[in-house]
């Protein structure tokens, strides 16, 4: 429809509007839509590269941090997994079992 209403003038394209059933913002609308879809293709400036290089590095930074501490939070979760079910094997804690001078032990 953009291209079929691109040559009319204000008139012609209220009659069209009218025949289609829609509204001149519409066309208008999509006319920009269309414009702006081209937009995106135009190659990027030097500095844009440069940031979007940045950008990409600092993501892969974040994702390698991120992957650690959620390893280390699986292996707390483990030893607490795997205390608790030594706690429930052994019953309720024996002296033997606390460090020296703890005071629980007392």
């Amino acid at each position: 429809m953009v291209p079929e209403t691109a040559a009319l003038n204000a008139a012609e394209l209220a009659e069209y509007c009218r025949r289609k059933g829609l509204y001149a913002e519409q066309i208008a609308a999509w006319k920009a839509a269309c414009m702006s879809a081209n937009a995106s293709l135009m190659p990027l400036t030097r500095e844009q590269q440069k940031q979007a290089k940045e950008d990409k590095k600092r993501i892969r930074e974040l994702e390698k941090d991120l992957n650690r501490k959620e390893k280390a939070l699986a292996e707390a979760a483990a030893l607490l997994i795997l205390r608790k079910d030594v706690q429930a094997i052994w019953g309720a804690k024996r002296k033997t079992d606390l460090c020296p001078g703890s005071p629980e032990m007392y």
